[in-house]
């Protein structure tokens, strides 16, 4: 008890620096601003572009920054898996775009039409053209629901059918059809694409949660779980996929290697999955379904993507550590849409935003960058209510724990739930204001 006495002070103190940073203005001196008539224009107001155009209006004097988005809603993505398992309600994530917006940032609600690298051009989808010196691209990703066959976002929440990603009340109606699946039983199917894909973590957090409802609920006899990964490891980082299995063994839940969905056909309630023996056809109670993610039309389109690898999926062609274009020294790529090995978290943006704002001032500038992008990615991998294992690694696989000594990262910790539940967000709002 003295240890979990330790560690509930420590988790403490933690929290309250995340809620601190969440609403102090922007402590220490502030740097010297430079001053430029440098025309920015960031693609995307999700977490990567706010977070940037903050730091970039408190960096520079004169600039156009530019942002260029079409959402109203701001969508605090972590915590989908929350309100898919019946913990958080659908406002939770939802806030508006412009709340995070400061002054010195010009938003036009549009999305990217096309961009021609070579005229340094931007046109938007009500016809305006936007010239611009600098270009960050952070408009997220796709969710290419159209590739599964027989699937549509209306069957969200009916006949047993779940996907969380989808949006607030689409992560709602998940947890309307799983909390009938804890409740009455029968075989669920959890499934990973085979694409990249944002937060790796959540199919399986998904999983893991709505066993344990079960399991506290004592329907758990009740329930044949199947986890359908995407090739031959349940997770990327093969330490974590073999501590992964081992909790699968424990909690009696089945992995299936090598099923990707295919079709399903929700009157017959199955499903239809690409095996490397080919298809292979299961029935399902309830199944919940993460569709193929690609970067948005626009950057397909442009040029800007890889030529040789995600071919299938158009993430941006960038240098891995400055997240520099390589072809288009006046790009940058940041979030989701980065061409990179690792990194389609929050906690990924927190550690890129640096990164492309050093290195913008270093291009405004004439002066070499100094940060670099190790591949950071971190994923509160929830195993079940009220434990979660703190996972964070880097393009290596190294795990790079940032608190050791407190919080263990492959143990499943109390206080690292709460890190989840109660820290992250005021941190993340730190991040979008540009203060973490």
């Amino acid at each position: 008890m003295g240890k979990l006495r330790a560690n509930r002070r420590q988790f403490f103190g933690l929290a309250a620096a995340g809620v601190a940073a969440g609403a102090m203005s922007q402590a220490g001196p502030a740097q010297a601003q430079v001053a430029t008539k440098a025309r920015i224009v960031i693609i995307g107001a999700g977490a990567g572009g706010t977070a940037l155009a903050n730091r970039l209006v408190a960096r520079l004097s004169g600039a156009q920054i530019t942002l260029l988005d079409p959402r109203a809603e701001h969508l605090y993505q972590p915590g989908l898996s929350l309100v898919a398992a019946g913990l958080k309600p659908a406002d939770y994530v939802i806030s508006k775009t412009t709340d995070w917006l400061p002054d010195g940032v010009t938003l036009i609600a549009e999305a990217a039409a096309a961009i021609d690298p070579e005229a340094k051009t931007v046109a938007t989808a009500g016809g305006q053209s936007l010239p611009y010196d600098f270009l960050v691209l952070a408009p997220g990703l796709v969710l290419d629901h159209d590739a599964i066959e027989g699937f549509s976002l209306d069957m969200v929440g009916k006949n047993g059918i779940g996907a969380l990603y989808a949006g607030p009340q689409y992560a709602a109606a998940t947890w309307a059809a799983a909390k009938t699946y804890t409740e009455t039983g029968g075989v669920g199917l959890f499934t990973r694409p085979a694409t990249e894909m944002k937060c790796a973590g959540a199919p399986l957090k998904h999983t893991f949660l709505i066993e344990d409802i079960a399991r506290s609920a004592g329907t758990r006899g009740k329930l044949d779980v199947q986890y359908m990964a995407n090739n031959d490891a349940l997770f990327g980082v093969p330490i974590v996929s073999e501590k992964v299995r081992m909790l699968f063994g424990d909690r009696g839940i089945t992995p299936n290697y090598a099923h990707v969905l295919r079709a399903l056909d929700a009157g017959a309630k199955t499903a239809t999955f690409d095996t490397p023996t080919g298809p292979v056809t299961r029935d399902y109670d309830y199944i919940h379904v993460i569709p193929p993610q690609r970067a948005p039309e626009v950057i397909r389109q442009s040029g800007l993507s890889w030529a040789d690898k995600w071919t299938d999926q158009g993430w941006v062609e960038c240098d891995k550590a400055s997240l520099r274009h390589l072809r288009y020294p006046e790009i940058w790529a940041l979030g989701d849409v980065a061409g990179v090995p690792k990194g389609k978290t929050a906690a990924s943006v927190k550690w890129q935003v640096p990164v492309v704002e050093d290195g913008l001032i270093a291009a405004i500038t004439g002066a070499e960058p100094t940060q670099s992008y190790n591949g950071y990615t971190s994923c509160p991998m929830i195993t079940r209510v009220g434990r979660a294992m703190l996972v964070e690694f880097d393009y290596n696989n190294n795990l790079t724990p940032s608190f050791p000594g407190i919080i263990a990262p492959l143990e499943e910790l109390w206080i690292s739930w709460l890190m989840k539940e109660v820290a992250l967000k005021p941190t993340y709002n730190a991040m979008l204001r540009g203060r973490a």
